[in-house]
Parts: structure tokens; sequence; C-alpha cells
């Protein structure tokens, strides 16, 4: 398995927004070999001393922190898939992102633990 990891800031009043291009991200994905896709919404995060989610996006007041994965079968799906989606036209579709994507941290992962009940 491979993991594609995204720590996002996006505006509350967005959420709406983020979820709808969440949705139609995930039909792009899965035709190109995605597993799953998880979103997750800030709920309890709290601020760090050193380091945090916040500054690791340089969240701005009002915004709120999303932490997403999409698990691949591989590297090589995940990367093919990466390069395809760029040609596709649909991606064009999408528009403004309800976030600002600069502040965006991302990268690829192999789990090194992956449990499940």
């Amino acid at each position: 398995m491979y993991v594609n990891g995204f720590i996002v800031a996006v505006p509350e009043g967005n959420k709406a927004a983020y979820i709808d291009v969440a949705e139609r991200f995930w039909e792009l994905v899965k035709e190109y070999g995605a597993l799953s896709q998880v979103e997750c919404w800030e709920a309890d995060v709290k601020d760090g001393h050193t380091t945090d989610f916040r500054q690791a996006v340089k969240c701005e007041d009002g915004e709120k922190i999303v932490f997403s994965w999409v698990t691949w079968p591989d590297k090589a799906t995940a990367d093919a898939s990466h390069e395809k989606m760029m040609a596709d036209p649909r991606m064009e579709e999408f528009g403004e992102m309800p976030f600002d994507g600069k502040r965006m941290v991302y990268g690829g992962f192999e789990p090194v633990v992956n449990k499940h009940a």
C-alpha cells in the first residue's frame, strides 16, 4: 500500500465547498486506481509550542485544518495516476479551490504499521 497525505487550511465558510471538491476528486482518483480517500475536518486540534498543524499550513483566523489521505495499491499506481489526472480535462472543471493550495502540505508515505479491528 502507498498513501498520499495532505494537510490544508480551509476557511470555515468553505466547508461545504471543500466537501463538494473532495467528493468530485474521489470520482477521479478512484478511476485511476485509488483504494480509499479520507477527509477529516478539524474537531480538536491544539496549538503546539514548537510546531503544530496550524503552523505547518500558516493557518489564518477563521480557518480550519483538514487532514486527509488517499490510499493506493502501490507507489507506481499513485505516481501514474498523478500524471494522468494532471492531463485529465475534468481537473479544470474544479475551478478555484476553496482553500489556498500554496499553503498545502502533502507527501507520499509507505505504511510501516497498518492495523484494522
